[in-house]
């Protein structure tokens, strides 16, 4: 068997083809897993849930069919995030109103993964319902960045994207709303794209089309997160608004290398403050598309709207999905959310119908941009990482932020106007944070996403910066 070291640090598209060529077996990476997650994930806290046990039978299972029969991912062990049911495993959403939930079957999106040849193995840490993009909850606590363990690791993938970082996944399983696959892909130096809604099936819960809400790959490269992909997708009639896979697969297309005719770099989207230091590495980055031939131009789409939309949208589907938990288990629940579902619970028909208009005007601006643009760069996020112990970003560059999502509006916006984007890592802050530059395309279009991405991430050069192993907060000067 390979060592466990080299295991660990190669790319899940080379871990695959060992995979196809029988030069390792599933077995092999489980059992390799199993021991970098016990010499590091005590530092960070990212998969707070393991199945060994239930993984070793799945994969043994897997092994007994011919390897042409053994899906995309091949054996490939994957982590789910622990707001995704995972039949015969504990599944608490962070709350302690389901500490002991073991669901008796998984999500669509979970079957889809297993029949392409994904072996989960554990479950990745998440705030409480997703709520918030720093990653705690009252059931297994906080998870630590491991760049620098006195940092937040975002959220609310932020159990997912750590660990790709340490070295304890090579693929992992994500959601997002408001930026909580590219939130915590910013903050630890990896890659997450939030796909098209109907990209990815998955179960529906509460409201047939809800749709701020997708689920989405995480990866330490592009590449990777393109093959993720590939195994999340298609069509389930359970998931009316799921769509077909493409004829052409998404790792073909970020192996394509097409790069765009034009794209513009926004620092702000036109409706948030940046950190100054992350404006000025994600210019650079976006800039730098110029070595390969590209027009970059400072443009955005006008989304004006978006944290008004945002915020009645957002509050209106906490309502609709968790009221009932507020009337019965208050006492169980974060601040955040309590506000979250009494914002919603408030709400009058015609704000609902302001913000669906709002979203309705700025998706058509958006379209309308992308005839223009192939790509819109822009930070990722709109700070590097802070302290831990801050519940959420409070305040940056000077404007104090009204609630506890609002410094989000640079990747709920995004979320508004139904287009996949990724973060991709694009260097790093002074003090050696990872910071993300988010890069956009048209609605349905993540192959020209994934393409121009790895064009970037090529010219870039961060590629390879993970796994590493988590580090000690910097000693004070």
């Amino acid at each position: 068997m390979a060592a466990h070291q080299e295991l660990i640090q190669a790319t899940a598209c080379a871990i695959v083809d060992r995979l196809e060529s029988g030069d390792v077996t599933p077995l092999d990476l489980l059992d390799a897993l199993e021991q970098r997650i016990a010499e590091v994930d005590g530092a960070v806290n990212a998969l707070p849930t393991l199945c060994f046990d239930r993984a070793r039978e799945r994969a043994a299972t897997l092994m007994k069919r011919p390897k042409a029969q053994r899906g995309l991912l091949a054996g490939l062990p994957v982590p789910i995030k622990d707001l995704t049911a995972v039949e015969g495993v504990l599944t608490t959403q962070g709350s302690p109103i389901y500490k002991d939930h073991v669901p008796d079957r998984s999500d669509l999106m979970v079957e889809q993964l297993e029949a392409n040849g994904g072996v989960v193995y554990a479950k990745s840490n998440t705030p409480e319902f997703g709520a918030g993009a720093n990653t705690f909850n009252e059931v297994f606590g906080a998870t630590r960045n491991p760049w620098d363990l006195s940092r937040s690791a975002a959220g609310s993938s932020g159990g997912a994207a750590v660990a790709l970082a340490t070295g304890t996944a090579w693929l992992a399983h994500g959601s997002d709303m408001g930026g909580s696959l590219r939130n915590p892909a910013s903050f630890c130096g990896v890659v997450g794209l939030r796909p098209s809604f109907g990209r990815v099936a998955h179960t529906p819960t509460a409201k047939i089309d809800r749709n701020l809400g997708v689920q989405g790959p995480m990866a330490r490269n592009v590449e990777d997160v393109a093959l993720l992909l590939d195994a999340m997708s298609g069509e389930h009639a359970a998931d009316p608004l799921s769509l077909p896979s493409p004829a052409t697969s998404f790792l073909a297309a970020a192996r394509a290398r097409t790069k765009p005719l034009r794209v513009a770099y926004s620092p702000d989207l036109g409706i948030t403050p940046v950190d100054p230091e992350v404006a000025a590495i994600t210019r650079r980055a976006a800039e730098r598309f110029i070595e390969a031939g590209v027009a970059v131009e400072e443009a955005q789409p006008d989304l004006r709207e978006a944290h008004d939309c945002f915020q009645v949208l957002r509050a209106f589907d906490f309502a609709i999905s968790k009221a009932d938990l507020l009337r019965s288990k208050r006492e169980l629940l974060k601040p955040e959310v309590i506000w979250n579902i009494e914002q919603g619970l408030k709400l009058s028909v015609d704000e609902l119908a302001k913000a669906e208009a709002q979203r309705v005007a700025m998706a058509a601006r958006t379209i309308e941009f992308f005839k223009t643009y192939d790509l819109l760069l822009c930070p990722a996020t709109i700070t590097a990482p802070f302290p831990i112990e801050q519940r959420y970003l409070a305040e940056c560059n000077g404007k104090t932020f009204d609630n506890y999502v609002e410094w989000l509006g640079i990747v709920y916006a995004i979320t508004l106007v139904c287009c996949p984007a990724l973060s991709l890592p694009c260097g790093f802050t002074a003090t050696g944070l990872p910071v993300g530059l988010q890069i956009i395309a048209r609605p349905r279009n993540e192959s020209g996403l994934l393409a121009g991405a790895a064009v970037l991430e090529d010219i870039l050069g961060l590629r390879g910066s993970t796994p590493i192993n988590p580090r000690p907060a910097p000693a004070s000067l």
